[in-house]
């Protein structure tokens, strides 16, 4: 970031239910760190998104995803212009929000209306169970630092006319 830009971390999730509390949680040790020009926020539904990084330059927003992969990988995706969302790995989740609103939707609807922070990343962190009043599982709860660290790194300045690589 530079000059007085501001960066913002975005946990969503439930806190309550599971592993959907991952990005809460990672956001709360982001903001326990208390870095310069970075604001962290939590939410709980996706359609809060667009006005919750509403002039932000940079935004890393950190959640729990069902893909496939072995829980607790981190999943990590530069949002370009061009890019999609895979709205169906948010969905395993139970990710929706009101009208079935999910993260996919949320940042094409952003695309289309303007309203996408100049570096959008997805944090994703691969979740297995989703059970109301359960803890993180411990696959999950053993990836919190290194999401943590994802995210400041995401967080960090591209050098000067580099793109972010997409992972």
């Amino acid at each position: 970031m530079t000059g007085g830009s501001t960066g913002l971390v975005i946990g969503l999730g439930q806190p309550d239910r599971g592993d959907d509390a991952v990005g809460p949680t990672v956001a709360r040790r982001v903001a326990a760190l208390a870095v310069p020009r970075v604001q962290v926020v939590e939410r709980a539904d996706p359609t809060d998104l667009l006005d919750a990084w509403a002039g932000h330059d940079a935004v890393v927003l950190v959640d729990a995803v069902c893909s496939g992969a072995p829980p607790g990988t981190l999943h990590v995706l530069h949002v370009g212009a061009a890019d999609v969302v895979d709205a169906a790995a948010w969905t395993a989740t139970g990710r929706r929000g009101t009208h079935g609103w999910g993260i996919g939707e949320v940042v094409a609807l952003g695309r289309a209306l303007g309203r996408l922070p100049q570096r959008l990343v997805v944090l994703g962190v691969e979740a297995v169970q989703f059970d109301h009043g359960a803890p993180l599982s411990p696959p999950v709860r053993d990836a919190v630092p290194q999401a943590a660290e994802a995210v400041l790194s995401a967080l960090a300045p591209a050098p000067h006319g580099a793109s972010p690589p997409c992972a």
